[in-house]
């Protein structure tokens, strides 16, 4: 299992100035929409800053002599794990996300990325048994009861062999908006020494 990538949970429909838009422009711009920041491109839309609610607190003429350069930047393909450690490092709110050629492309805000890890329990059970039992282990879909209880998912059952143990619980924990796996699961063959025999 792999993050979601910020491509699925951008918004495509950016608001952006450019290094000529004036103080009072950004400044309205802002407020119109509840942005805390816009992203500032030159004539070819690539990102060269960003302005945030922090920056108007020194007027200046024009958004090129208000923003903060060099923006931090994130590409679609990038995981939501990767643009929530760029906000966090860099202390922002909101993150342009780029094509190859560095041009604008979306956005991606905190609120984006919090809407994928506090996923609804109904929902993140049903992406572990059918992304991580049934379609990447084999598994059926009973052979392993799973709860998930304020995104801490409970797997408990049989499996055939020792080494699907970690494995599962690995992946499980890969899952969107997972917080920590309870690993209570057996198996049949330990597959570790040749030997068979169940874990109890």
């Amino acid at each position: 299992m792999k993050h979601r990538k910020i491509g699925n949970v951008m918004t495509d429909d950016v608001v952006r100035v450019s290094s000529m838009t004036s103080f009072d422009e950004v400044g309205a711009l802002l407020s119109r929409h509840r942005f805390n920041g816009l992203p500032v491109v030159d004539d070819d839309d690539k990102v060269v800053g960003m302005i945030t609610g922090t920056d108007l607190s020194e007027p200046a003429p024009t958004a090129g002599q208000l923003m903060s350069r060099p923006a931090v930047t994130v590409r679609p393909q990038d995981s939501i794990v990767d643009a929530a450690r760029a906000m966090e490092h860099h202390r922002v709110e909101r993150l342009p996300v780029v094509d190859e050629e560095d041009r604008l492309i979306g956005i991606v805000t905190r609120r984006d990325l919090l809407r994928v890890f506090l996923r609804p329990d109904d929902e993140i059970r049903a992406e572990v048994i059918d992304e991580v039992l049934v379609r990447s282990l084999w598994l059926g879909p009973q052979s392993v009861a799973v709860t998930v209880t304020d995104g801490i998912v409970r797997l408990e059952g049989r499996l055939d062999r020792h080494s699907e143990i970690p494995i599962a619980v690995r992946m499980a924990g890969q899952v969107d908006g997972v917080v920590a796996v309870v690993d209570r699961l057996t198996y049949l063959i330990d597959d570790s020494t040749g030997r068979g025999g169940a874990r109890r």
